[in-house]
């Protein structure tokens, strides 16, 4: 037992009671907060330049700026600014009110400024300070539809200048919605502790949540650890522990879902969703429920995700699906990817197709209409859940400058388990909510499956297959929430020895350094793909393909590299090892007469799974499933 467990602290899980009268309506008050003006993040590793940026002798602390005689302030950043576009699209808010605390030993200038969807900058108000005093400025929410931020910078012209007490209000709502936080954990205890933590620490950012409900699913529960003991204590009866087996992200999402919307006084409640492995950034809360009480309907709002290992990073704006790719995101018109947010802003305003559950609001009148998630166990299910919403008719914003830090997806090899559930649960979703048309949905899945086959990634091969098998079998694996194909998927993959990782150092001769695969810039255009495919899986059936064993940097495993030699080595995507792959012709032609077999099935059972899979939604997704799932009584 290390240092971080809690030894002999009591047990706290299942005190689902604490919600009977957790979720209450807020006291009216004349304005509310949407953002704070913050300079600072509580993690040393975040530049603070996310936040504001400075020039000459000043000071920034997480609430706070001290600015000496010259120094000037500039909040046109990812934190500091507003996103007045989306104020203006979602909400029927018309003027933004910056207010703040100032001192000066001489004279200092405020001013708000705007910007437009090109990124053109104008300058809306500006007040010259002397002393101290509280300064209020107000923008106008009337020259944004396209795009623009609102923001303020700080000039200190003679003498010393501190701010502190900077918000940005509006007029409150008549009824401010309960809201509750879920986060749901497997196993990541330590994670999952200093998250909520985090939260926990922030009281402003908590002012407005009522409860903070913790679905563990793991068997290293997060109660052992003395920092969640430590934090259940200052949260009292907010904090909800709740335990179950693993049903994935899919089933520790729709616990949390099912708790909150069923306490008395939850009719209009905001459930906001968050994963356990984030670097969490407390003010992103604050700012998704403040935004989701002013839209003019009930409207699903996220955070936007941030580079962990790069912090000053976006993934993406915001993200659409391709169903008749079985593609989970891809960028929606006017979203940016992989920016560096101290050197580019998001001015334009841009839509999102569905938002992930690293971070998202739910209202609870969605959760009404929409009901649960599907029980996929893992992958896709935030996306399917944000496509019914959408088909229902519910508005989904993706909210800039409210953003939390995640796990790169790029560090992640595309050769894993998991690849079962993105396809398997891609094909459920496109079944019910795209074209699905089986000659279309067919041609592209055997061409994807033909691609790993040449490429000599059987394993993965395999899991597609396995993966449409299993779909063409309808929903009835769906009955234990995913839990039963988790081991067979992972006996199918250990049957294929190029799934395995291996450290590098370990690769001995099957990496000859002497042989390492020149780089060229040579890739077929979109019109010679399908034949220069042909042309290679002839090559591999034939052997005549290139016997050194190389070695092939990750960037450069394309299936038309890979696909030229008889054994490859080839980086893994984490760049924690190495794979090796080995031309096997009899393995080649089994995978493809299955691969022909099962896209056929496709091509023909397309319109029947269609039916079967959107006729079974209403019941798999209802409360009563999940309660049988979750093994409660409702």
């Amino acid at each position: 037992m290390d240092q971080a467990t809690a030894v002999g602290a009591p047990p706290i899980e299942n005190n689902v009671d604490a919600l009977q009268d957790a979720l209450v309506e807020h006291e009216r008050r004349d304005r509310l907060v949407v953002q704070r003006g913050l300079f600072s993040s509580t993690s040393p590793r975040v530049p603070r330049k996310m936040y504001v940026d400075l020039k000459g002798a000043a000071t920034a602390t997480r609430d706070s700026l001290q600015l000496d005689e010259g120094a000037h302030a500039d909040t046109n950043t990812y934190f500091g600014r507003v996103a007045a576009s989306f104020w203006q699209r979602w909400t029927a808010v018309t003027a933004l009110r910056l207010e703040l605390r100032y001192e000066t030993t001489g004279t200092a200038r405020i001013a708000l400024r705007a910007s437009d969807a090109r990124g053109r900058k104008r300058l809306i108000l500006q007040e010259t300070v002397t002393g101290s005093g509280v300064l209020t400025l107000e923008g106008k929410l009337d020259r944004f539809v396209d795009g623009g931020a609102l923001w303020f910078e700080a000039d200190a012209d003679r003498g010393e200048l501190s701010l502190s007490e900077v918000r940005w209000t509006v007029p409150a709502p008549e009824h401010l919605r309960p809201a509750a936080v879920v986060i749901c954990t497997f196993n990541r205890a330590d994670d999952c502790a200093v998250t909520v933590g985090t939260l926990a620490a922030d009281a402003g950012a908590m002012a407005d949540i009522d409860a903070v409900c913790v679905v563990d699913q793991g068997t290293d529960q997060v109660q052992s650890r003395q920092e969640f003991q430590d934090v259940a204590a200052a949260l009292g009866t907010k904090l909800i522990y709740l335990t179950q087996p693993n049903l994935g992200g899919a089933g520790g999402f729709a616990r949390g879902m099912h708790e909150v919307t069923s306490a008395p006084g939850s009719a209009h409640a905001n459930v906001i969703l968050m994963d356990d492995d984030i670097l969490c950034e407390p003010e992103t809360v604050l700012r998704m429920n403040a935004f989701a009480n002013m839209t003019v309907k009930p409207a699903i709002v996220g955070a936007q995700m941030l580079s962990l290992s790069n912090p000053q990073t976006l993934h993406v704006s915001a993200e659409r699906e391709v169903l008749d790719e079985i593609k989970a995101g891809t960028l929606t018109a006017g979203a940016m990817m992989g920016v560096d947010l101290l050197k580019k802003k998001q001015e334009a305003r841009f839509d999102a197709g569905w938002n992930g559950w690293w971070t998202c609001l739910l209202p609870a009148e969605i959760i009404a209409d929409c009901g649960l998630p599907l029980p996929l166990f893992f992958q896709w299910d935030d996306i399917e859940y944000g496509i019914r919403a959408r088909f229902r008719g519910h508005p989904t914003v993706t909210l800039p400058n409210a953003g939390v830090w995640h796990a790169d997806f790029h560090l992640k090899d595309y050769d894993d388990w998991a690849r079962y559930f993105s396809i398997r649960n891609g094909l459920i979703v496109s079944s019910i909510y795209g074209r699905f048309d089986g000659k279309t949905m067919s041609k592209y899945l055997f061409r994807k499956i033909s691609e790993l086959i040449v490429s000599m990634q059987y394993g993965l091969a395999a899991t597609f297959i396995q993966a449409a098998e299993d779909f063409l079998a309808g929903p009835s694996f769906l009955e234990d929430g995913g839990q039963s194909v988790l081991s067979s998927i992972r006996e199918l993959r250990a049957k294929y020895p190029e799934t395995v990782t291996r450290p590098a150092s370990e690769a001995g001769a099957d990496a000859d350094p002497h042989t390492q695969m020149d780089v060229w810039d040579f890739e077929p255009d979109e019109s010679r793909e399908g034949l220069v495919l042909a042309k290679r899986a002839v090559q591999q059936f034939l052997g005549k393909v290139d016997g050194r064993p190389v070695t092939i940097p990750a960037h450069y495993a394309n299936w038309w590299h890979v696909s030229l030699f008889s054994q490859a080595t080839v980086t893994d995507s984490s760049q924690g090892g190495v794979r090796v792959r080995r031309r096997d012709k009899q393995t080649a032609l089994d995978l493809t007469k299955r691969a022909a077999k099962v896209c056929w099935r496709l091509r023909k059972e397309a319109p029947q799974m269609k039916a079967i899979y959107s006729d079974a939604l209403p019941r798999i997704t209802s409360k009563e499933n999940w309660t049988r799932l979750f093994g409660t009584k409702g």
